[in-house]
């Protein structure tokens, strides 16, 4: 009875990896398609870029620094695989004037053809303690890191419907997956866009649309070390619980999702498992993802406890250790 069971589901798993494909979406091919990149003159952002023109993409960046955007054009161009792929480049700042970000796409498309891909990776982030961080930082990096990535994907999304294709990426964090001291003005940011993603998704796939949410961990970026100089112990200590991941390897995974259509990309066996315990009731692009998540849910929370655990103790131990060099300045 015992060895039925097992060969029952031994042929059960079997069968949804044969017919997982079968209701999967079909690749983009990247050879021609034009992409646009926000926050594409560094960082994450950038490394799409190269990862997209080296598989033959027209590239379309956006960023509002105008000479780190030549600078980066000319390092892109390096990696050119024909003399008909172009670079573009358009200095805005996504996140303030929708009408303004509407009218540089169209500009785009009319050079370079409609949207294939659009990835939205314009973002910046604060770290400190709640109290401690300026109210208009909260205002600050909900414009930049919400708003500047639903006002490019509202102007792309009409002409994405009317061909019946396309995709649009939505750079995340780790830190929207799990909050963490010291992110309470970057976290809910990067939380807002899955519910974008998960909602979209579900209008756009009809379509032929597919979202993809990127969920990178720390990443050797220049923005990184920015935020690096202001993090309070807390959150260097947690930090200091997983690595630093390379630009180039984060945007390799990130690209090869989206051309997938997968909805969640995450990197590392940390990511993987943060993406199983928040899969929640996200969309699945494949059944085998789906028994996966159903699968690893309840062994993944046990390990999460752990993690929690450990990083509660950081918390506390940092508190007491101020407390008490509080009481002995008190005493000198």
């Amino acid at each position: 009875m015992l060895l039925l069971a097992v060969a029952f589901i031994v042929a059960f798993v079997l069968l949804l990896y044969m017919v997982s494909p079968l209701i999967s979406p079909k690749p983009l091919k990247l050879p021609g398609a034009h992409v646009v990149v926000t926050g594409g003159s560094s960082g994450i952002g950038k490394c799409i870029a190269i990862e997209c023109y080296k598989q033959g993409a027209f590239i379309t960046l956006i960023a509002r620094d105008e000479n780190k955007l030549l600078q980066t054009k000319k390092e892109i161009e390096k990696y050119s695989v024909n003399d008909k792929q172009v670079v573009l480049c358009i200095s805005v700042d996504v996140s303030k004037d929708y009408e303004q970000v509407e009218n540089v796409l169209k500009q785009a498309q009319e050079k370079l053809g409609p949207v294939d891909m659009l990835v939205n990776c314009a973002g910046t982030s604060v770290t400190g303690k709640f109290e401690d961080i300026e109210v208009n930082s909260f205002e600050r990096l909900m414009a930049v890191n919400y708003l500047g990535s639903v006002y490019p994907s509202r102007a792309v999304i009409t002409t994405m419907k009317e061909r019946r294709m396309g995709r649009i990426v939505f750079v995340s964090s780790q830190a929207g997956q799990l909050g963490l001291f010291g992110y309470t003005a970057y976290s809910p940011t990067k939380f807002a866009l899955r519910g974008l993603a998960e909602a979209l998704q579900m209008e756009v796939k009809p379509y032929n649309i597919y979202v993809t949410v990127a969920y990178p961990p720390d990443t050797d970026t220049p923005g990184f070390a920015e935020e690096s100089k202001t993090k309070p112990l807390e959150t260097k200590l947690i930090s200091e619980t997983s690595s630093v991941c390379q630009a180039e390897q984060v945007a390799r995974v990130i690209v090869k999702d989206a051309i997938q259509g997968n909805f969640n990309s995450s990197v590392g066996s940390d990511g993987y498992m943060l993406s199983i315990l928040t899969s929640g009731m996200s969309p699945v692009t494949s059944i085998t993802e789906g028994l996966q998540q159903v699968v690893c849910m309840g062994i993944f929370r046990i390990v999460g406890l752990f993690y929690l655990g450990s990083f509660d103790s950081i918390v506390r131990r940092c508190m007491m250790q101020r407390e008490k060099s509080e009481s002995a300045d008190k005493n000198e």
